[in-house]
């Protein structure tokens, strides 16, 4: 149970951004056959055909584009600085606050799953699959905003 509390905590820590939009419409309609309303951050970027919907071909994609630029010495794994680099810090402080330190040291433990101190492109993407899984709620192999919101207000039992 307190690994499912870590592994939630942790999605909700590095998606945050991905949902945090400014400039994001409402929510689409819940109606399945409705398609949601196209934005061009958060998990919508990834989607590259513009068709409204982020499919697993896609998501992949994204994610190792997104690995590639954060492995800023390009020796193929990620050390936790540079997992963390971009992460924004409260307020006008540089450094994040002590709850933001835990919870990046609990993600980056997650992601390093052989205990190596990196995380391998192989490590991150088993994680980035764990995301879209958790998002994918009708597993019709494609996700939106909507839908992973409404995953992340899931329970960790409902899960």
């Amino acid at each position: 149970m307190q690994r499912i509390a870590l592994i939630a905590t942790a999605f909700l820590f590095l998606s945050a951004p991905a949902f945090a939009a400014p400039d994001e419409t409402p929510a689409a309609p819940a109606s399945p056959s409705a398609r949601p309303a196209r934005v061009d951050s958060g998990i919508m970027r990834y989607d590259t055909n513009k068709d409204g919907w982020v499919t697993i071909e896609e998501w992949k994609a994204g994610q190792q584009a997104r690995f590639k630029r954060l492995d800023a010495n390009g020796d193929g794994k990620l050390s936790k600085e540079e997992l963390f680099a971009r992460t924004p810090a409260v307020g006008n402080s540089v450094l994040p606050t002590d709850r933001q330190a835990g919870q990046q040291s609990n993600y980056f433990l997650l992601l390093d799953t052989d205990k190596d101190g990196f995380v391998t492109l192989a490590e991150f993407m088993a994680g980035a699959d764990r995301n879209f899984n958790r998002c994918d709620l009708d597993k019709n192999g494609r996700i939106d905003t909507a839908e992973c919101r409404q995953a992340l207000q899931r329970k960790p039992a409902e899960r």
